[in-house]
């Protein structure tokens, strides 16, 4: 998701981050649908990767639930976020990729992007948080990076077989 322009307030930054929640929810429920769909065979190495896809989502979440709950807002009604999220990235189920690798590939991309627009949005802004710039940042830009290892992690499995 582009976020497009520059954060102007806390109230569009807390947008922002729960849209983030929703996006590490999308993650978290399709990696739980491919562990439970594939059958008792499943390759060590994919099902490893699917746990802890879903493990460090919940994290992420809880990660951008601190930063909401420093920020002087009110939050937005999740159904609200959920169905911007939804007409952004809903457009896919998890089976519509051809293969689990293939659609984790594209759940970690989508995020990593997600996170890096985030970034560099904030960065670019002059507003004045009511959350600490340089913590907001940090946990943002480690957020963007466990994503980044977790593309390259899907990659290698998939160059490995």
């Amino acid at each position: 998701m582009s976020v497009g322009r520059r954060i102007t307030s806390d109230d569009q930054l807390a947008r922002l981050l729960q849209i983030g929640i929703v996006l590490e929810e999308v993650v978290e429920a399709r990696a739980y649908h491919h562990y439970r769909s594939l059958d008792a065979a499943l390759d060590d190495d994919v099902e490893e990767l699917l746990e802890h896809a879903a493990t460090e989502s919940a994290e992420h979440r809880e990660r951008l639930e601190g930063l909401i709950e420093d920020l002087d807002v009110q939050s937005v009604p999740f159904d609200e976020i959920e169905s911007l999220v939804e007409a952004r990235y809903g457009r896919t189920q998890p089976d519509d990729f051809d293969g689990v690798l293939y659609d984790q590939l594209c759940n970690e991309e989508t995020a990593y992007k997600f996170y890096d627009d985030l970034i560099a949005a904030i960065e670019e802004s002059d507003a004045e948080f009511s959350v600490d710039r340089t913590e907001l940042l940090d946990t943002l830009r480690a957020i963007r990076n466990e994503e980044a290892e977790g593309a390259k992690a899907v990659t290698e499995i998939m160059e490995g077989r």
